[in-house]
């Protein structure tokens, strides 16, 4: 059963009393109906109450007044465990979904939400991820609106998945994309690369090490928007997700027919995440972000680009990395730290299994 997240019906709403989710939240009765209106409803709904329809409705005026391009994206989330140091499999769902409409440069409007519960999770996990969800959707501005649930046996998946899909308007004029890169412009991240990946794997607690690594888990958009406003001439953007940075460029070097210049002295990490790295046999630049991007600027804009990071909140250890060459198109080279170079080439496989 699809539906729009909106206030519940007077009278409808019943506080669940089971402690676990059961197969029969999922049958499509009134335990689901239950289910859906204590643990969903009462954290994603709006002022407006709407009518239990299999989808959300939008007024395409109010959309088209933002710009003239609808962009659309969706993404599933398996991450082990569910609960990490600076954040969860909730906000992560809003802000990879989120972060995918922004670096298109569109501004995100609404999500949808699926999820898939094993029997057996306790609601009050739910409860958690759900009032996760609905304040990392507030600070990014943008409407949970509609929304699935399905429940499996035991065994069936590892706890919960989650499926979010959104919509955003890609600003009127603007053109950004992964083919738009030219020889002479300049590569920047936001901040300090690989805390995501690092965060999940301390979290997992194989290894019983004592430095806390927090996920840098974060809706983009609004940096965004001041990077775009700063650099209007913006080739592409994109979040370095699963691959880190190394899969970005490659795309990017790949789809554009150029080569990549990285600077190693010039990447910003964090020394818990490079001495972690060291121990285990890991290479940062491969490493899972969820609150960073890779911005590719013309180089008479990048001063400005860089200023404008670095005065928003999550841009304060804003950094250029690198620059675009005719040289060697579709290749990555690394200038390292004690001046040789190296290929930085697409990874093959994960380093890590799970992290988003």
């Amino acid at each position: 059963m699809t539906i729009p997240f909106a206030t519940p019906a007077a009278g409808r709403r019943r506080p669940l009393t089971h402690k676990t989710v059961t197969l029969a939240h999922g049958g499509g009765g009134s335990a689901m109906r239950d289910l859906i209106d204590d643990v969903f409803l009462s954290a994603f709904s709006g002022a407006e109450r709407a009518a239990p329809e299999d989808q959300a409705r939008f007024d395409l005026a109010a959309l088209m007044a933002h710009g003239d391009r609808l962009a659309f994206t969706t993404d599933g989330f398996v991450v082990d465990p569910l609960f990490f140091p600076g954040g969860d499999i909730g906000k992560l769902a809003v802000c990879g979904t989120v972060n995918d409409l922004a670096v298109g440069g569109a501004r995100p409007v609404a999500l949808s939400c699926a999820v898939i519960i094993e029997e057996g999770l306790p609601v009050e996990t739910l409860r958690r991820v759900a009032a996760s969800m609905a304040q990392t959707a507030r600070e990014a501005g943008v409407v949970l609106s509609t929304g699935d649930t399905k429940v499996v046996a035991r065994g069936a998946c590892d706890k919960l998945f989650v499926t979010t899909t959104g919509i955003g308007v890609v600003r009127t004029g603007l053109d950004v994309g992964i083919t738009r890169a030219q020889p002479g412009d300049v590569v920047l991240v936001n901040g300090l690369l690989g805390d995501h990946g690092a965060a999940i794997l301390n979290a997992r607690g194989d290894l019983a090490l004592d430095t806390l690594i927090e996920s840098d888990c974060a809706p983009l958009n609004g940096l965004i928007d001041a990077l775009i406003a700063a650099a209007p001439g913006i080739r592409m953007m994109r979040d370095a997700t699963r691959g880190g940075i190394a899969a970005v460029v490659n795309e990017l070097a790949e789809a554009s027919g150029v080569g990549v210049r990285l600077d190693e002295l010039s990447l910003p990490m964090r020394p818990q995440v490079m001495g972690f790295c060291e121990i285990l046999g890991l290479d940062p630049l491969y490493l899972a972000n969820e609150g960073k991007i890779l911005a590719v600027v013309p180089r008479a804009e990048a001063g400005a680009a860089l200023a404008a990071l670095r005065a928003h909140p999550l841009g304060g250890d804003a950094a250029i990395i690198g620059e675009v060459t005719s040289e060697r198109p579709g290749r990555v080279v690394m200038r390292t730290r004690f001046g040789g170079e190296r290929i930085v080439d697409m990874l093959v496989g994960d380093q890590l299994p799970r992290i988003c």
